[in-house]
């Protein structure tokens, strides 16, 4: 049959498969019935599909809890090529889609293998990807599909994906283009009508058209609900409806019409169709074996042909297919409680060789507390966490504590749960779990369990910074009862509040008690990073040498190198920030952990942009920004776009700064997210400065010393000491700054930060008398600065301004000149300009500067180059970003005519003779 007033969906989709131009697909929504699933059929039965392969998935709601269920049905036709992918990707695809064991793997990593696969199928021939009901797929299997569409853009992969109306699906959020599809106007209504059921009276005409409202589903099927379209039959009464009963909700109503439809057929055939619309599986074998475990003998095809001539299912090899989910959904609700007992029982006592499907089948089947199902449930729950599906394995928990025998036993299962929702980011489910576990009669240990699970959320940002030192109390009771490595978790939690918001004195005191007395060695990791959090000055010291001490086994662990990471940036040791950090993506990358990697990647963003090594920064904070984004982190996202506004100031580009900066503050300013916010004011500051606007940039500085202020962070106040002496100075604010030094000095005298005495030595040099100025500025650039280009560039530039005002012209030339020249090499086009200006005055004129090959390249783009100029090939590279290797070919087709370049030496080349100038 021909569809109806779909010209334009019709001619969208033809244009997406033909080739996805800007639009790599398309997201079809809306309500049931109104015709996605028959404008998908219409675009892939089109000649123009013929030179395509269609790789599909359907979601259906009984396998939403059976982790990859819609992945395993997509790749089945294709699954001969994951034996060819890379080794990671094939054994974490194998063990998602349950052909082998392994380690619980990665829903990022299953998300590479996949596109990997697909990008490889699509090279031989373009590839249409459809996957329809997604909001009925299992979670796993929607976050791969999210991730793939995310990342097809340059791939001849199209994807067509539907949704119902008023449901979610994490496609949704995936770049896909949305493309509504509304009911039928009344003039195609009516056309397709007539169509259908010619000949109708005029009042059963008008009616039928009136209660579809231009429903395709509605038009084609109520008037087979209605016999002999004449008035009253077995499914609808045309004389119920005129009368003026009650208006049922139009699935209701096509619900009603199917179920109607239904008892009208033989009962072995309604139980037949029961077991299918109950069974997780659409294989007909399963079907007609459980129907005959309830008829009390064997049930053969047979059984359902009067189903396939109601136009209720379709039969094909060995499947049994609802033409419709209201089809399937209906058949149940028309039942009784007793016969879907029966049904789901003989589904289970069918799948004895399935265990978690078995297992979904007996809890619903359970009419009360039944503990050796729980268990059961238990297990499927363990089995979906190691193949990676948590939302899998949630759902099975929070079931076998409703089935749970003793509370005991029901608190345990909902703690799980609520602890796998809190990894996986499930705010809502993990505060229901710990809600229905609190109304329970918990023991201390649980009731502390359930106190301190939801602060795993966004590192504690939203909640009243009170709860620091609840958490310091509640790791103190956890370890008394013996519970260290719990005590520990804890501790680390109220830790990162310190870092993310400001708890006061007496609640870092606190937690540094708690520390302290736990029986875990000083040295470990972990005490080191809360010490560091917690205390960056008061133990400065003793966090350094254990830095240092660690420094030497980078690279090992890269959860331990990326909180250390965050640790030495606290403690003002930038270098050694960006080197834990950098040491940790590789591993994270590895292992799949997208949710850990934005944050190692924005510390060491921040960190090497301090350093003033801007062309590793660039690509490395555009990353963060994308992987917090798409993994749901907005503050690590706002962190990201706080440091490419910085960068941008320091580029002088002061128009995006401004943007990226109001941005970064849009996001972080609601929940106070201080380090967000401190980097604002910075890169408010920097571009103040350079555009001369003086008291604007002290004041803008000033605002992360002011404890009131939600840009004040405790550690951060003390790192930007030589712009805001600049910015005092042109200010003239000197007596200010002198004051803001004096109370830095207790501080400083109990830590040997780097960050800090670096900008204490550059704003004595610059606030002394003109006697002592020119002996502070000279020791200061005797110290040993190497790793901090940028501050050596400062000092340099400062120094030979204040020898210009001496009128030294001659000998402020060469520290002008080495500013000028160190500013070029970092990228800092507003500071270069600064010594150029100097320069000029000094009676030295300065070349402009020529444009650096890397800044004609997106950043993403950069981190390509960078990483083939490396010797990295396509495929590494793609491994290392989660692209497919030929996204990373094409945009290396377009790097190398922007740099000028044929190959990947004069690449390599060319970024090389850039960082050395």
């Amino acid at each position: 049959m021909p569809l109806f007033g779909r010209e334009a969906e019709l001619k969208a989709l033809a244009e997406l498969i033909d080739g996805p131009g800007d639009r790599s697909g398309v997201l079809l929504r809306g309500e049931a019935g109104v015709g996605k699933s028959a404008l998908v059929a219409e675009a892939v039965s089109a000649p123009s599909v013929a030179g395509l392969r269609v790789l599909t998935t359907t979601g259906v709601e009984s396998e939403q809890n059976l982790a990859y269920a819609g992945l395993h049905r997509l790749l089945y036709p294709v699954r001969a090529g994951v034996d060819a992918l890379p080794a990671p990707q094939r054994d974490t695809l194998r063990s998602a889609l349950g052909l082998a064991d392994g380690a619980g793997p990665s829903a990022y990593l299953v998300g590479l293998a996949t596109l990997t696969l697909l990008a490889e199928e699509a090279a031989v021939r373009s590839l249409l990807v459809v996957a329809e009901d997604v909001h009925w797929l299992d979670r796993a299997s929607a976050d791969v599909l999210a991730f793939v569409a995310r990342r097809i853009e340059s791939e001849p992969i199209a994807m067509i994906a539907t949704l119902r109306e008023g449901e979610r699906s994490p496609l949704q959020d995936a770049g896909l283009f949305p493309m509504p599809v509304d009911r039928l106007s009344d003039e195609v209504a009516a056309e397709l009508l007539d169509s259908i059921a010619p000949g109708l009276t005029s009042a059963v005409r008008t009616w039928l058209l009136e209660e579809a409202a231009g429903n395709p589903l509605a038009l084609t099927e109520l008037p087979a609900a209605m016999g002999d379209h004449a008035g009253p039959g077995p499914a609808l009464s045309l004389s119920d409806h005129l009368g003026g009963g009650p208006v049922l909700p139009l699935t209701e109503r096509l619900e009603r019409a199917f179920t109607a439809r239904v008892a009208t057929l033989p009962a072995p055939v309604r139980t037949a169709l029961l077991v299918a619309a109950l069974n997780q599986s659409d294989s007909v074998s399963e079907t007609l074996a459980a129907t005959g475990l309830i008829l009390g003998s064997a049930a053969e095809l047979e059984v359902l042909a009067p189903a396939v001539e109601a136009r209720l299912i379709e039969l094909g090899i060995g499947m049994v297919r609802f033409r419709h989910p209201l089809m399937r959904s209906a058949i149940p609700a028309a039942s009784t409680l007793a016969e879907r007992r029966r049904a789901h029982l003989a589904l289970a006592e069918t799948l004895r060789g399935r265990p978690d499907r078995r297992a979904w089948h007996r809890a619903a089947a359970a009419s009360g507390a039944d503990e050796e199902v729980a268990a059961e449930l238990d297990r499927a729950a363990d089995r979906a966490r190691h193949r990676g599906g948590v939302a899998a394995a949630i759902a099975a928990l929070e079931q076998a504590a409703r089935l749970s025998e003793g509370q005991a036993r029901k608190a345990l299962r909902l703690l799980r749960a609520a602890e796998l929702a809190v990894e996986s980011g499930s705010r809502d489910t993990a505060e229901r779990m710990v809600g229905d576990a609190r109304a329970l009669d918990l023991s201390p240990r649980r009731r502390a369990a359930a106190a301190w699970l939801l602060s795993g959320f966004e590192d504690g940002v939203r909640e009243d910074v009170s709860r620091v030192s609840e958490l310091a109390e509640l790791a103190a009771s956890v370890a008394a009862d013996g519970q260290v490595e719990p005590a520990v978790r804890i501790l680390w939690g109220a830790a990162m509040r310190c870092f993310w918001s400001e708890p006061g004195p007496a609640a870092r005191r606190s937690l540094l008690g708690v520390a302290d007395r736990l029986p875990v060695p000083a040295d470990d990791p972990r005490m080191v990073a809360v010490a560091a959090y917690v205390a960056p000055f008061e133990r400065g010291g003793t966090v350094l040498d254990g830095l240092r001490k660690l420094a030497g086994v980078a690279g090992a662990d890269p959860e331990v190198d990326r909180y250390l990471g965050s640790a030495a940036l606290q403690v003002g040791a930038f270098d050694l920030a960006a080197r834990f950090s950098a040491a940790a993506a590789p591993g994270l990358r590895a292992q799949g952990r997208l949710g850990l990697l934005p944050r190692a990647l924005a510390v060491q963003a921040w960190s090497q942009v301090r350093l003033g090594d801007l062309a590793t920064a660039v690509p490395v904070a555009a990353e963060a920004a994308k992987f917090a984004q798409e993994t749901g982190q907005p503050f690590m996202y706002g962190l990201a776009r706080a440091v490419q506004a910085e960068i941008a100031a320091l580029r002088g580009d002061h128009e995006s700064a401004r943007t990226l900066a109001d941005e970064a503050e849009r996001v972080a300013l609601p929940a106070g997210a201080r380090p967000v916010l401190a980097t604002v004011q910075l890169t408010r500051g920097l571009a103040a400065l350079s555009e001369g606007r003086f008291d604007d940039a002290f004041a803008a500085l000033s605002r992360i010393l002011d404890p009131a202020d939600p840009a004040y962070q405790l550690a951060l106040r003390a790192y930007f000491l030589a712009e805001l002496t600049e910015a005092a100075v042109r200010a003239g604010r000197t007596d200010t700054m002198r004051d803001i030094l004096h109370d830095l000095e207790p501080p400083a005298a109990s830590t040997p930060s780097p960050a800090l005495h670096i900008g204490l030595r550059y704003a004595r040099a610059v606030l002394a008398p003109t006697a002592e100025a020119e002996a502070l500025f000279t020791a200061a650039l005797r110290t040993d600065l190497t790793g901090w280009p940028a501050e050596r560039g400062r000092l340099h530039l400062a120094f030979g301004e204040w020898l210009r005002r001496q009128r030294r012209a001659a000998e402020s030339r060469t520290h002008l000149r080495t500013a000028r020249e160190t500013f070029d090499a970092l990228g800092m086009a507003a500071w270069g300009e600064r010594a150029r200006r100097e320069l000029r005055g000094a009676g030295e004129s300065s070349p402009n500067r020529d444009p650096d090959a890397r800044e004609k390249l997106t950043p993403h783009e950069l981190n390509i180059a960078q990483l083939a100029a490396e010797g990295l090939t396509n495929r590494e590279i793609g491994q290392r970003l989660y692209l497919s290797h030929r996204t990373v070919g094409t945009h290396l087709h377009r790097i190398f005519p922007k740099l000028g370049v044929s190959s990947r030496a004069d690449l390599a080349r060319t970024l090389k003779a850039h960082e050395e100038r």
